[in-house]
């Protein structure tokens, strides 16, 4: 694991503070002037945090613009690396938090993931994590289960590269996958509960997936029904 330097550091709390100065001064232009009686606090605190996080993705995303995540591996100390360790800032510290630690309801995880950089394709839900959404795209239809992981970084020791994920139309990613960078998924595939798809695989359409490392068990018909490999 490379060591993030204090100038990310730096950029990262600028950007930060950028968003609370945003947040502060629209909390008390909208709602300090209201009567808000004895929850008058609560109130403006609560709609500080929200703002806080509404402007930190704004910025975010800009942030993005001006330095994008691109496929590949990333050379110490290079451009790529500074901009990436700034975004893992960005997650690490806010974005986390918001995605694991909180009860947040799916349809609004699908929001904040969409907020985050994720293409996420009509009708489309994650009960699970997705721990690089601009580097994800998932098709229509398609549901990711309970405590699956899908994440588009490899470490090895110091070797650091990006790979996106990419999941076509009415795939199941069953509770509790794990989904490596460089994977594809093709359209009515299935992986099973618990399956670790390893990087880099291409699974083709209407395959069921399963085991650690998931492999090949099935190929559903048009119809549904399944046909087993021996």
């Amino acid at each position: 694991m490379r060591k993030i330097a204090p100038a990310q550091v730096w950029v990262f709390v600028l950007l930060l503070s950028v968003a609370v100065v945003l947040a502060l001064v629209t909390t008390a232009g909208l709602l300090g002037a209201l009567p808000l009686g004895d929850f008058r606090g609560v109130v403006l605190l609560l709609a500080a945090v929200v703002l806080v996080y509404a402007y930190a993705i704004a910025v975010y995303r800009v942030y993005l613009s001006f330095s994008p995540l691109r496929p590949g591996v990333i050379e110490p100390g290079s451009r790529a690396e500074f901009g990436y360790h700034v975004y893992l800032l960005f997650h690490l510290v806010l974005f986390h938090p918001l995605t694991r630690g909180l009860l947040v309801p799916v349809p609004i995880m699908r929001m904040i993931y969409l907020a985050l950089g994720a293409r996420l394709g009509a009708e489309t839900y994650s009960a699970g994590t997705i721990l690089d959404p601009p580097l994800t795209e998932v098709g229509a239809r398609s549901i990711i289960g309970h405590d699956a992981v899908l994440f588009s970084h490899v470490v090895e020791g110091t070797a650091l590269s990006l790979a996106p994920i990419r999941i076509g139309d009415d795939v199941t990613i069953g509770a509790k996958a794990v989904i490596m960078p460089g994977v594809m998924i093709e359209n009515g595939a299935i992986v099973a509960v618990g399956a670790v798809v390893p990087k880099g695989t291409h699974i083709g359409p209407r395959e069921l997936w399963g085991g650690v490392p998931a492999r090949c068990l099935r190929r559903l018909d048009g119809g549904g029904s399944a046909e087993r490999l021996e």
